[in-house]
């Protein structure tokens, strides 16, 4: 009986996130707070976590203070058992630049892999909200003898030109092309209104990897992606080969959340993932023990609901109340709340996310916006109630009518 494989995980948390302003105007996209009490990063340590890898490490870049905070805070293991999360900052290693593309980010910390030694890398994106068993793909990977494989999963082909399509061999299970964005993808042969797309996880034999990314620094005509060139540089040697999430059997998972993935690189994408965990049955449902999605551990009373005081009662339906959080006679519909949020009597609250520290003032409304932490809004105030208003106090308002309040700005009547 031959040896384990040693897995070692790269999670890349560089991204500047531009897309999801003013969210990260004061953070890295992976910290970004969601769905009341986690960071988007929590979801990949969580998946590589829950999958037996003990040895992971966290490449960040940009604003990256709050992103290492958590990780060094909240993700600690056992250095007895050689287990580590760890985040690393570009280090300047091949010069004094940063890191132009994921696939320089690996190429600037090959120490990291070489240190180790393992037989298989995992790569994975740190903004994506999904459960999946990294163990099965890897061990997909093996059995497949391809140097490399890409996790895709089904989307609808109308959704096609967001992404990059895999157009698979399903007899060979090798990636014959890989297609950026298409506009006209042809459907796939067991379900024609369906696309296979990469979920923007990776697993590679460690020494193709290492050979991959140092012929693609080389290049000067290459992005330095790993999506946009490495993956291409394996299919056009016939040694790509690709994973259905549909075959992933996470622990807990039910038909409704079964192979549930959102990337949540827009604030629409980002306001619709949180809309995905409130109904009675949802999406994606964050209460599977099963599966846990770990994150920090608050120290802080349970959330309250209580009459105001003049004797209002207050109603919350179909919600998310984090710890810490207190509502006086408030109605509150269709949202999530963050961690230590106080909201006033006679305030309503509806179809929002509202992030940690968040003051709602009595007879204030907020509707369709997302707060940013430590937000106030004064005693009749309104969020996403007038457009024109919040338009002219500056606050981002998507195509879809989404209101966006940046971190720490007072909202006056």
């Amino acid at each position: 009986m031959s040896a384990p494989k040693k897995v070692f995980g790269i999670i890349l948390a560089g991204g500047e996130g531009k897309r999801l302003m003013p969210l990260t105007a004061d953070r890295a996209k992976p910290a970004v707070p969601f769905g009341g009490q986690y960071r988007l990063i929590d979801f990949a340590i969580s998946n590589l976590i829950n999958s037996g890898l003990r040895q992971v490490v966290v490449l960040t870049q940009y604003k990256s203070h709050s992103l290492d905070r958590h990780v060094s805070q909240n993700w600690r293991m056992s250095a007895l058992l050689d287990s580590y999360v760890t985040s690393v900052p570009a280090q300047q290693r091949l010069g004094k630049r940063w890191f132009s593309g994921s696939a320089d980010a690996i190429l600037q910390s090959l120490n990291l892999i070489l240190d180790e030694k393992p037989d298989i890398v995992v790569v994975i994106g740190a903004d994506h909200v999904y459960r999946m068993d990294f163990q099965q793909m890897v061990d997909a990977h093996i059995a497949s003898g391809a140097s490399a494989t890409v996790a895709g999963i089904r989307q609808p082909l109308a959704l096609a030109s967001q992404f990059g399509v895999i157009d698979a061999d399903p007899e060979t299970g090798r990636i014959r092309e890989f297609l950026e964005k298409p506009t006209d993808p042809t459907g796939l042969a067991d379900s024609p209104n369906e696309v296979l797309v990469s979920m923007g996880n990776y697993v590679f034999d460690t020494d193709a990897l290492i050979a991959a990314v140092e012929a693609d620094g080389e290049s000067a005509s290459s992005g330095h992606d790993m999506g946009g060139d490495i993956v291409p540089y394996f299919v056009e040697r016939g040694e790509a080969g690709y994973y259905d999430m549909k075959q992933n059997d996470v622990p807990g998972s039910s038909p409704r959340d079964r192979s549930y993935w959102r990337d949540v690189g827009t604030i629409d994408s980002y306001f619709d993932a949180h809309m995905d965990l409130i109904s009675t049955l949802p999406i994606f449902n964050l209460y599977n023990t099963a599966w846990p999605i770990r994150t920090q551990t608050v120290n802080t009373p349970p959330a309250k609901f209580v009459r105001d005081a003049v004797g209002r009662i207050g109603n919350t339906i179909d919600s998310i109340v984090s710890a810490g959080s207190v509502l006086s006679g408030t109605h509150l519909e269709r949202s999530v709340v963050g961690v230590g949020s106080l909201a006033s009597g006679g305030s309503t609250i509806t179809d929002s996310v509202l992030l940690d520290g968040v003051l709602v003032g009595a007879g204030a409304r907020v509707h369709r916006a997302v707060l940013d932490k430590n937000v106030v809004l004064e005693d009749g105030a309104t969020v996403g109630v007038d457009r024109e208003r919040d338009l002219e106090r500056g606050f981002t308002i998507t195509d879809s009518g989404i209101t966006v309040v940046g971190k720490g700005i007072r909202i006056a009547r």
